[in-house]
Parts: C-alpha cells; sequence; structure tokens
C-alpha cells in the first residue's frame, strides 16, 4: 500500500508511537467497512498481535451467521487469533426493557470484557469515526444530556465489569465516513453490507439518513464539522471538570452535605453522578441526579429520592448515603 493512501487516515508515525506494536491488541470487527478498513490499516502498519473479537446479535438470522463465518475467515487469512461470541440481543433488550440498539451495545461491551479477561488483553481498538461522533452527540443531546453525554465518544475510554478493566481505543475519531469510503475502495477490500444501517427505525438511522441532511439542506452548510468540533471542546472540558471532584469524595462511602454546598452546582452535579456510578449505579437520568442534589438544601423537604432496583438515596445527620 501506498504511504500517502494509509496517511489519508491516520499519521502512522504517531499512531505507532501511541500505540507500540509488540503489544497485544484486541480489535472489534463486525465484518462492515469500518472495522475492515481499520483492521486492514493496523495490519499493515505491522500489529502481529492483534485479537479479533466479533459478537453475532442474533438480529438477521442466516445474515449475522454469515458475518461471524466472514470475520472468522478474514482472520485465519491474516494469521491472527480471532474470537467468536454470540448473544441474543433481540431476547436481552426485552428482557432489559432496552433498546436493541443499547442492547446491542451492552452485549457487545460484555462480550469484549470477558475477552479481555480471558486472554489477558486490557487494550481494544474499535473503529468509530467521525461520523459516528456526530450522530452520538446528536442522539444524546436529544435524549437530555448535558456536556458529558454529548462529548461521551472519546479517543480513549476505560470500562470497567467487575475487575476487569478494559481501555477502549478509537483512532478513527478524526476521520469521516468517506475517507473510509475512499479507502476501502482504493485498496479493493471486502466487507460484510448490514442492510440494518438503512434502515430508519432505529434512532441513529434516522439522524443519519434524515436529521443531519435535512438540517444541512436548510442551512446550506456542512454542520457535521461544527457538531464535531463542539464535541472535541466538550471532551477536553469534561476532563477538566472531571479532575476538580476529589477521588475522596467520589470513592466515600456517604456524601457530606457540608461539602457539596461549597462547590459550584455543576461540580455538585457531577460529584453525585460519579459517586453513583462509583457505587455501580449507572442507569440515572439529570432529574434523579438533581433530586439527589436538592437534598443538600438547608429547606429540602423530601430526604428520601428512589434509585432503580429498589434502591433509595437518603440525607441523616449532615450525609447523603444509599440504602
Amino acid at each position: 500500500m501506498k504511504v500517502q493512501q494509509r496517511r489519508a487516515l491516520i499519521e502512522s508515525e504517531r499512531f505507532v508511537r501511541d500505540f507500540p506494536r509488540n503489544r497485544r491488541y484486541l480489535i472489534g470487527v463486525s465484518g462492515g467497512r469500518d472495522s475492515i478498513a481499520l483492521l486492514s490499516l493496523l495490519v499493515d502498519f505491522g500489529y502481529k498481535k492483534l485479537i479479533v473479537c466479533h459478537l453475532n446479535h442474533q438480529l438477521r438470522g442466516a445474515a449475522s451467521r454469515g458475518d461471524a463465518r466472514f470475520v472468522e475467515k478474514v482472520a485465519r487469512n491474516l494469521e491472527l487469533d480471532c474470537e467468536i461470541g454470540s448473544t441474543d440481543v433481540g431476547a436481552l433488550a426485552k428482557r432489559s426493557k432496552l433498546s436493541i440498539e443499547t442492547a446491542a451495545r451492552f452485549a457487545r461491551l460484555a462480550f469484549f470484557v470477558e475477552v479481555a479477561r480471558r486472554r489477558r488483553c486490557s487494550r481494544i481498538f474499535l473503529a468509530h469515526h467521525a461520523d459516528d461522533l456526530v450522530e452520538t452527540a446528536l442522539l444524546n443531546l436529544f435524549r437530555g444530556a448535558g456536556p458529558g453525554g454529548m462529548a461521551a465518544m472519546r479517543k480513549f475510554s476505560i470500562h470497567r465489569i467487575g475487575k476487569t478493566k478494559l481501555t477502549i481505543l478509537r483512532p478513527l475519531l478524526g476521520v469521516w465516513r468517506s475517507e473510509i469510503d475512499s479507502y476501502v475502495s482504493q485498496n479493493d477490500l471486502k466487507f460484510r453490507e448490514d442492510a440494518t444501517n438503512a434502515a430508519l427505525h432505529s434512532s441513529r438511522n434516522k439522524i443519519r439518513h434524515r436529521i443531519l441532511p435535512g438540517i444541512e439542506k436548510q442551512f446550506s452548510r456542512d454542520v457535521r464539522k461544527t457538531i464535531w468540533r463542539a464535541a472535541q471542546i466538550w471532551s477536553e472540558e469534561e476532563a477538566v471538570l472531571d479532575s476538580l471532584v476529589s477521588t475522596e469524595t467520589i470513592s466515600a462511602a456517604d456524601l457530606a452535605v457540608a461539602t457539596l454546598r461549597k462547590m459550584p452546582v455543576a461540580l455538585q452535579r457531577r460529584a453525585i453522578l460519579k459517586w453513583l456510578r462509583a457505587r455501580k449505579i449507572t442507569d440515572v437520568n439529570f432529574d434523579v441526579v438533581e433530586n439527589i442534589r436538592l437534598l443538600i438544601e438547608p429547606v429540602a423537604k423530601t430526604a428520601k429520592i428512589n434509585l432503580p432496583r429498589a434502591q433509595h438515596v437518603r440525607r441523616r445527620a449532615g450525609k447523603i448515603f444509599i440504602e
């Protein structure tokens, strides 16, 4: 492959410096063009210790099984290790009362973490790109997220399930879908097309195929780059705000009302959210966080806030705690 073709997506020298080739990495490969492009780049850069990971979501019958066989064959041809998993995402969504998209994301993350644990490999490459970041930012905005949700897709992020820590690496977040398409075409890469990517029943596909094109038509400009830029700014500012909340506050069994009162409102909310997450309570919305925050007011009329799974947050004797 010509050097200019590789640099059209990633500057190879800096990439190899950030991610040494002598380490082992997992790589999530769906079989679609994005993940196949990233896999091709990594192999071309000389990464020989990749473990290809693919989860069959069981959503498209024979087509899903065909994706798994395709990924297995690609890994075999490249002489790479391969891990294939399978989860009935439809049943998981129904059982957990989640959307298919959310259930699929949880299932993939659980699968990746399980492979990371067994293989003792704590880093995984994923092929999310600039368009994915823009769509996620809009999706989270429409759901009422703050800057943290708008900047949720980052180049580096850490996820923990149980005692296993997984570092997610997204080297293509500055690369646009059109650039990946050109790279795939120029290098004649074979991939699997997922027909559901064109269906309009999912929120993400509505944003991709209707909302973003509609906004661009109305404003006669490429709003994707503007949203992408804003998400980068939010991501950097989020890191600063996170650093202002002490680890002692987050790890404490109780939140001290007096300590919270001294914080600006933005840090109060952030401290409460991070404290909840440290207690494995993640599925909370703004209203829950705000109601807990209001417990610190001297004239608070309530001393109990309901949480998911029949848990509660209470205030007593100057402390906020979970029971």
